[in-house]
């Protein structure tokens, strides 16, 4: 037995009672084996003979089965490897290994030793199979030793180690040479140490006289013995399988020979192996309580971070049904519109911030320039606003219809959670790497809420993420660079925790430019009173909480135009077939726009006399780029046309533009605003005594009619007076000073 355990029997059948639907004898089994390999076919092909004999002259001592072409073959035999994996395959390992040499040296014979033919090493089977997946919570002590298929995420991979499979020993006294089949216990034989060895020499007696030999007297021979490589991988289930309020359920999987080395920490795979238990280090003092892990016998990798073959990046197929479904919605007229009305349709409005959502779920082109140098393709996205305007929801629904997505609150997570943590291994003593949040969501979208409630320490750990998309890591003596392709949907409160007018948005967001350079849309969220506005926010949430479609209003029907799983799927297709590229006239009409940008920009600074805290620099010329791809991989379009990009600077301009001129009104910069303000101030606190009172009308009718104070600049210093108790208004629109 290979894997973590050593060769020791927990339990035996005493009466031998045959299975009746297994071939009788392990020779039968290895010759119906052998049979299938050589004469397995489809059609006129010889599949498994022809994939073997390839895979030989590469050099490559492994073979891939699948487990339906075996059931074809037999039935009986397929069930045997289900049931009794480890039984079954060391003889389906030999049979291939016995195959491989006849497939090579057909006419060289088995009994003689220097034949070429012995010079194969032992074939590797790796069995693919279609069996139902089984989620870590299903694993009972009812398929031990059965095999089984479970998806989840490579969260840590040891260094790989070489495990023995036939030590050379050598007695120190006699010299007497010894070979022995070592099992595999970790930190054992296995692990290169010398427990298990034979306790006394068993060489023969010389003349008949007592052997003198010490205790403990073998050495062993390394350069004589045989090694394969062995790799220790944790498995976690994926965040969207674990049920609410529970801690997500990790597993030990052990790899060998060509299994290891094939998957980073990040990865999403999907393990096929032998339901086994080992003696952890842990539980020495129980003797019968041991720990479970997973003898993998296949990976199927299904992103592309792993660098392997495997599924499309998001490990799911499209039939040519949902393909030509996919083509025609596509196609289909204000397919933009609806998609947009159809993300968290139980929010009221917010159409842009939806729209942007939108984008950032399809995200733009990921480019690698010549010189090696990448270019990120992710969208992030901040939202930045007062409490109770939806934005922990929207963040939620993103989660849901992401094909990959992790969401994370800033005051419970820390930089080694976001990025990677090193953790020291329990048995080996060594240090190793278990990704966090930015590496587990590898080519998806990271959901952070609270945002600003993060130290500060700890929201620098992700400039890199955000904008290299790698995260490098030099701790404990690792030094490495993890990937984070991943787009980030952020969500803050101002620091006050509601936007304050008054102030300028450097004022209100409390972040460094460093960071806010690499949002590529800001959206400052408000909650304005607004009349009309919040009855129709008041009958949308009331027929929310009444279960009843919310017909007309702004954001169309309350079920949404498409449904989740459609549009994770649709999602997931247009990333893994489209990636557009920009038209000449789309270039001409960017650069043009960027450059008027950033005068406007110039201009904002100038007026307020305050360099902008929200910049506006290369990278968000880069995210109009991106935004614009966004568009034309939403209608699988392969090139960025004008409307495109027509959209995309007009979703720009309403976001982040607005937050740079925010608190300007009426054609007045926000500095000759605050002027303004102060000047009425002044001349309201002359003109009412204390204890006095008068009408608005007749203030509007002296400021801003016979004075030429703007009405914005009046009404905003009355607001703030009344915040501030020095101004009271009555019912009948007058106005009295109470201090």
């Amino acid at each position: 037995m290979s894997g973590f355990d050593a060769d020791r029997i927990w339990n035996v059948s005493v009466h031998g009672v045959p299975d009746p639907t297994a071939p009788e004898a392990p020779s039968e089994t290895a010759k119906l084996l052998y049979d299938f390999l050589l004469q397995y076919r489809v059609g006129g092909e010889f599949i498994y003979r022809d994939k073997l004999r390839a895979n030989l002259l590469l050099k490559q001592y492994f073979l891939e089965v699948d487990l339906r072409h075996v059931g074809l073959y037999n039935d009986e035999l397929a069930h045997a490897i289900q049931d009794r994996p480890t039984d079954v395959l060391p003889l389906f390992e030999s049979s291939a290994t016995k195959a491989a040499r006849a497939i090579l040296y057909p006419l060289s014979r088995e009994e003689n030793p220097d034949t070429p033919a012995t010079s194969i090493p032992n074939i590797q089977i790796l069995i693919t199979s279609g069996l139902n997946m089984l989620q870590f919570r299903d694993l009972t002590a009812n398929i031990m030793n059965k095999l089984v298929r479970i998806p989840g995420i490579v969260i840590s991979a040891s260094v790989l180690s070489s495990r023995a499979t036939e030590l050379q020993l050598q007695c120190r006294a006699c010299k007497h040479n010894l070979k022995v089949r070592p099992g595999s216990g970790l930190g054992g034989v296995g692990g290169g140490g010398d427990r298990g060895l034979p306790r006394i020499c068993e060489g023969p007696k010389v003349d008949g006289q007592e052997k003198t030999c010490p205790m403990d007297p073998y050495l062993i021979i390394h350069p004589k013995s045989s090694f394969i490589d062995h790799q220790t991988l944790k498995l976690q289930e994926a965040p969207d399988m674990v049920p609410v309020g529970e801690l997500p359920r990790h597993m030990l999987l052990s790899a060998e020979r060509y299994l290891t080395g094939r998957v980073v920490p990040g990865s999403r795979v999907i393990a096929t192996g032998i339901y086994s238990t080992f003696q952890s280090a842990k539980n020495k003092s129980a003797a019968a309580l041991r720990t479970p892990y997973l003898r993998i016998v296949h990976l199927e990798i299904s992103t592309p971070s792993a660098g392997g073959k495997g599924l499309n990046p998001f490990g799911q197929q499209f039939s040519p049904e949902e393909e030509e479904e996919f083509g025609e919605m596509a196609r289909s007229e204000g397919f933009y519109e609806k998609f947009a009305a159809s993300v968290a349709p139980s929010i009221y409005g917010s159409i842009d911030i939806k729209k942007a959502i939108t984008c950032l779920l399809f995200g733009g082109s990921r480019k690698q320039l010549p010189d090696g140098m990448r270019l990120r393709g992710d969208i992030n996205v901040l939202l930045l606003g007062d409490p109770g305007t939806a934005k922990s929801q929207l963040l939620k629904f993103v989660e849901k219809v992401a094909p990959i997505a992790v969401y994370t609150s800033g005051k419970g997570s820390s930089a080694a959670g976001l990025t990677a943590a090193v953790q020291r291994d329990p048995v080996s003593r060594e240090f190793y790497l278990e990704g966090g949040a930015m590496v587990l969501a590898d080519t998806g979208v990271v959901c952070i809420d609270e945002f600003d409630k993060m130290r500060d320490e700890d929201r620098v750990a992700i400039h890199e993420a955000m904008e290299q998309q790698t995260i490098s890591i030099a701790k404990a003596g690792i030094t490495t660079i993890l990937n984070s392709r991943t787009s980030v949907l952020a969500a803050a409160n101002p620091v006050w925790g509601r936007y304050n007018d008054e102030k300028s948005p450097g004022e209100n967001i409390d972040f460094q430019t460093t960071i806010l350079s690499r949002f590529d849309m800001i959206f400052i969220v408000k909650d304005e009173h607004n009349e009309s506005r919040d009855k129709l926010i008041a009958k949308h949430v009331m027929n929310i909480h009444m279960n009843r479609p919310n017909v007309g209003g702004e954001s169309g029907d309350a079920e949404g135009e498409i449904n989740l799983d459609k549009m994770k799927r649709y999602i997931a297709y247009c990333k893994s077939r489209c990636a557009p590229r920009l038209s000449p006239e789309a270039q001409e009409t960017l650069s043009s726009h960027f450059v008027a940008l950033r005068k406007q920009v110039q201009q904002v600074e100038q007026d307020n006399d305050e360099r902008s805290s929200i910049p506006i620099t290369v990278r968000q010329l880069e995210a109009i780029i991106r935004i614009s791809e966004a568009l034309a991989k939403l209608t699988l379009s392969p090139v960025v046309q004008n409307h495109h990009v027509d959209e995309a600077i007009r979703l720009f301009k309403f976001s982040t533009m607005d937050a740079v001129s925010a608190g300007s009104a009426d054609g007045l910069s926000r500095g000759e605003l605050n002027q303004e303000m102060n000047k009425v101030e002044k001349e309201i606190r002359r003109r009412l005594p204390i204890g006095w009172s008068t009408s608005y009308q007749s203030l509007v009718k002296e400021f801003v009619n016979q004075q030429g104070y703007s009405s914005h600049a009046l009404e905003r210093t009355l607001f703030v007076m009344e915040k501030r108790e020095i101004l009271r208004f009555s019912n009948q629109a007058s106005i009295s000073r109470s201090c």
